[in-house]
């Protein structure tokens, strides 16, 4: 089963979990779970894909229940007029908001894309960010005594191949848990230590004109219970109550935190 976070006669919205596929291809022909399948099973009928989430990354994804309305949110997408909001958690400590305008080179996979052409011009991404809050554990990760992290709100302005996750690494401030662009050393640290062993990355919210109704609408996914222990264990859990779905307990005395609220 799978999370809806909404659904109408027109379009369905699911809370996609880290780790899954949005559809099968021919380079994971052997999985055998992923959404389409799952939420075709669930409501009995065929969906139809409009955007994407990298495996790796969770929350909302957007599905429509026919082709006209699939072609009408697509172009929504492709036209930027979608506003999406993520959130994770980068290495060390970020202040502020601010503005990353930097052109990425397109990524090209080994075997999907052995044919595309190699030496493509970057193309012009653009990210915003805001620092929301931070905390520093008492745990060596390297070289220093204590790990510094942030948890930050991302809103991508372009959709470019792993676009935040590459402009965080970008400001070296990688996203935790992200094995391509990150820091390996601490991504394995961190999965040991705080049983976090993913890609903190998190598709909050989609703020769009209905395709049907054209009236706004705002769909919101709630983090799964790997982010909900690690906003407990950082001191960072009431931060942004819309996306919380569980009750917390309260924080141990183990690894405590000192954590900070960013204004």
């Amino acid at each position: 089963m799978i999370e809806i976070c909404y659904q109408d006669e027109y379009l369905v919205a699911v809370n996609k979990p880290a780790g899954w596929l949005v559809h099968r291809s021919w380079l994971d022909r052997r999985e055998k779970i992923v959404v389409m399948q799952t939420v075709r099973d669930m409501l009995g009928q065929h969906v139809f894909t409009v955007h994407r989430l990298d495996r790796p990354t969770s929350g909302v994804l957007l599905l429509a229940l026919s082709s006209e309305v699939a072609h009408t949110l697509a172009g929504q997408f492709e036209q930027h007029q979608v506003n999406k909001t993520y959130h994770g958690v980068a290495r060390g400590y970020l202040d502020g908001d601010g503005t990353v305008d930097y052109a990425l080179t397109p990524e090209l996979d080994k075997i999907a894309d052995k044919f595309a052409q190699p030496d493509k011009a970057p193309q012009p991404a653009i990210s915003h960010y805001r620092a929301l809050a931070r905390v520093e554990m008492p745990v060596a990760i390297g070289r220093y005594p204590t790990s510094r992290y942030t948890l930050i709100e991302l809103s991508p302005e372009t959709g470019r191949k792993h676009q935040l996750r590459r402009h965080m690494s970008h400001l070296h401030h990688p996203l935790i848990g992200d094995s391509t662009h990150g820091d390996l050393r601490q991504n394995r640290g961190f999965a040991r230590l705080f049983e976090c062993p993913r890609l903190m990355l998190h598709a909050s919210s989609l703020t769009l004109d209905h395709p049907v109704t054209g009236k706004p609408l705002t769909i919101n996914a709630g983090w799964d219970q790997t982010w909900q222990n690690l906003m407990v264990r950082f001191g960072w859990q009431g931060i942004l109550p819309e996306f919380e779905r569980v009750e917390f307990p309260a924080a141990s005395g183990q690894d405590m935190a000192s954590s900070t609220l960013i204004q």
